[in-house]
C-alpha cells in the first residue's frame, strides 16, 4: 500500500466534500512563480545576437538617458546653440553690413567693435529665445499626444510663431503663426523624408 507520509500531503477537500487538487494558497505561489520575479530591473533577460553583441544598460545609463530626453534639458540645449548659432550669424551680418548712417565720418575701429557686439549679442538673444519656446512647445506637445510626427513641429511651430508675432499685434501674430508653422512643417518633411 501507500506509505504512511502520502496520507500528510493528501489534496484538501471543500465544504461539499470534493477533493481539489490545490488550495488558493498553492495556487497563489504558484501564481508568483509564473508571473515572474517581483524586482524592478531584471538583469537576467536573454536578448539574441542580430548584428553584433547586445549590452544591457545600467541603472546609471538609464538615468542619463531619461535626464538628455526630458524637455527641460531640450529646452536648455536649444537656448545653449541657438544662441551660439545666432552670434555666429550676428557677427556675419555686421561684418558684410557696415553702418551706413555714418559714411561721411571715419569711425574708428572702437565704435565698429561696439556696433559688432551690439548685433550679435542682438542675434543671439533672439535666436536663443526662438530655439527655447520652440524647443520647449514641441516636446511639451509631443509629451501630451504621446506620438511622434509632423504635426508636433506643425504645432510648436505655429505657437511660437503666434507668440512672438503677438508682440507687434494681433494680425502680426496670426501671420507669425501660419508663417512658422509653415516653415516648421517643410524642413521637418524635408529632414524626414529626404534622408
Amino acid at each position: 500500500m501507500y506509505p504512511a507520509d502520502v496520507t500528510k500531503t493528501s489534496p484538501p477537500a471543500t465544504a461539499s466534500g470534493k477533493k481539489v487538487f490545490l488550495s488558493d494558497a498553492d495556487l497563489d505561489k504558484m501564481a508568483m512563480l509564473l508571473v515572474g520575479n517581483q524586482q524592478r530591473f531584471r538583469e537576467n533577460i536573454i536578448i539574441p545576437r542580430i548584428l553584433g553583441p547586445v549590452q544591457i544598460k545600467s541603472i546609471d545609463e538609464k538615468r542619463v538617458e531619461r535626464a538628455m530626453e526630458s524637455c527641460v534639458f531640450k529646452s536648455i540645449m536649444s537656448c545653449v546653440i541657438g544662441y551660439g548659432l545666432g552670434a555666429a550669424i550676428g557677427l556675419f551680418s555686421s561684418s558684410v553690413n557696415p553702418n551706413m548712417t555714418s559714411v561721411e565720418q571715419q569711425q574708428s575701429a572702437r565704435e565698429i567693435f561696439r556696433e559688432m557686439k551690439t548685433t550679435t549679442l542682438s542675434y543671439a538673444k533672439n535666436f536663443a529665445v526662438v530655439g527655447c519656446l520652440f524647443s520647449a512647445i514641441e516636446c511639451t506637445i509631443e509629451s501630451y499626444r504621446g506620438k511622434t510626427d509632423w504635426k508636433n513641429s506643425t504645432y510648436a511651430g505655429g505657437l511660437t510663431g503666434g507668440l512672438i508675432g503677438l508682440r507687434a499685434g494681433i494680425k502680426a501674430g496670426i501671420l507669425g503663426a501660419a508663417g512658422f508653422a509653415a516653415f516648421s512643417t517643410v524642413i521637418d518633411y524635408y529632414m524626414i523624408h529626404r534622408s
